[in-house]
């Protein structure tokens, strides 16, 4: 069966979203760096901690995550930097 969306590995990373890790003070070296980037087909890339085995048992009723999915984590201050460049639906 096919899948409504699929990510597209062929994409590649066209902007950052919001500001770098170490602008909003999330990461001191270059090993340690959460990001957000819009692709170039318009889908986002999240770059966070893979957090799938602490939170895939308490997942919320209607939350499930495919065998090709994980559940990464990142500084709520990245997502609201980035609130500027994400236009509205």
């Amino acid at each position: 069966m096919s899948r409504a969306w699929e990510a597209d590995p062929s994409a590649l990373f066209a902007r950052r979203l919001g500001r770098t890790a170490a602008e909003l003070g999330n990461s001191k070296d270059e090993d340690d760096c959460p990001d957000i980037w819009q692709l170039d087909n318009g889908d986002v890339a999240v770059i966070g901690r893979d957090l799938t085995a602490a939170y895939g048992a308490r997942l919320p009723e209607g939350v499930t995550l495919a065998p090709d999915e994980r559940l990464v984590v990142i500084p709520g201050n990245m997502l609201s930097a980035a609130k500027e460049d994400i236009p509205d639906a």
